[in-house]
C-alpha cells in the first residue's frame, strides 16, 4: 500500500508531491487541496523528516525555506547535488535576495507566502510539464548540425533527452530544468533576440515581470559554463531592455 495520501482510487498515477513545511496548518492545507486536486502527498515537517520520506517515487518537492535545523536553502543545495529532482521553494521571506539565491541553488521556482492554492498548483504543473523536454526540434530551427535528439552550435552539443551540456574540450555540464529551457530556446533562435517573457514562459511556464530576476539568474549560470570570461560573454548576449540572444558566427549559426 502506498504511503502518499490521495483524493480516490483514480489519482493511483497521479504526481507525488512531498511537502516539506514546519508549520502544521499550511502543510495540512497544501497536502488537502493536492490530494483534492488526484495528486498524492507526503508530509515532513523538517529536514531529518525530508530525508526519511524522500525516495525515487517522489516526482517533485515543495519546500519550506525556515525549518528547524537544517534550512530549507541547504536542503535545496543537497537535493540538487544528488539529482534532478524538482524543487519548489515556498517561504514568507519574500525579499528578491531570498529568491535569487533559492534560484541560484537550483530551485525550479519559488513562490512567497500567502499564496492561492490555485498558483502553487499552476507552478507544479509548470515544473512537471518541464520535467520532460519536447523530444522533437521545430522544422524551422533545425540545421545542418542539429538533429532529434540534440542542438549544436561551436563546437558545444546539447543534449535534449538529458539536459546534458557536451563542451568541445569533452567536459560535461548537467543544467537544471530552467538553465535547459532557457538555453534550449536560444539555440532555437540562434543570432535573434528573445525577449525575457518568452524565456519565462519555456523555463518556468509563468509571466516575466519587472523585478523578476529568474532568467537573469539561468543566464549567469549558463554564462559561468560557456563563458571563458562571463563578464564579457562571447555566446550569450544581453540586448538592454530586450531580452538576450545567442551569438554565433555565421558558419555556424
Amino acid at each position: 500500500m502506498s504511503v502518499f495520501a490521495a483524493g480516490d482510487e483514480r489519482c493511483d498515477e497521479s504526481p507525488r508531491v512531498l511537502v516539506v513545511d514546519d508549520d502544521d496548518e499550511i502543510r495540512a492545507l497544501i497536502t488537502d487541496y493536492l490530494a483534492g486536486m488526484c495528486y498524492r502527498t507526503r508530509c515532513a515537517a523538517s529536514g531529518r523528516e525530508m530525508w526519511d520520506r524522500l525516495d525515487d517515487s517522489v516526482d517533485l518537492v515543495i519546500l519550506d525555506l525556515m525549518l528547524p535545523g537544517e534550512d530549507g536553502l541547504s536542503l535545496c543545495r543537497a537535493l540538487r547535488h544528488q539529482g534532478s529532482l524538482p524543487v519548489i521553494m515556498i517561504s514568507a521571506r519574500g525579499a528578491c535576495a531570498e529568491r535569487i539565491i533559492g534560484l541560484e541553488l537550483g530551485a525550479d521556482d519559488y513562490l512567497c507566502k500567502p499564496f492561492d492554492p490555485r498558483e502553487l498548483l499552476a507552478r507544479i504543473r509548470a515544473v512537471l510539464r518541464r520535467q520532460t523536454p519536447d523530444r522533437e526540434p521545430p522544422a524551422q530551427a533545425c540545421d545542418a548540425d542539429c538533429h532529434y535528439s540534440e542542438r549544436r552550435f561551436a563546437g558545444w552539443r546539447l543534449d535534449l533527452q538529458t539536459r546534458r551540456l557536451h563542451a568541445p574540450d569533452g567536459r560535461h555540464f548537467d543544467l537544471t530544468r530552467s538553465d535547459f529551457m532557457v538555453l534550449k530556446t536560444l539555440s532555437e533562435a540562434p543570432n535573434r533576440i528573445v525577449n525575457r517573457n518568452a524565456l519565462s514562459h519555456q523555463a518556468f511556464g509563468r509571466e516575466y515581470y519587472p523585478d523578476d530576476r529568474s532568467i537573469d539568474v539561468c543566464i549567469s549560470r549558463l554564462r559561468h559554463v560557456l563563458e571563458d570570461n562571463a563578464r564579457r560573454p562571447r555566446f550569450i548576449r544581453t540586448v538592454r531592455n530586450e531580452g538576450y540572444l545567442l551569438e554565433l558566427p555565421a558558419a555556424v549559426a
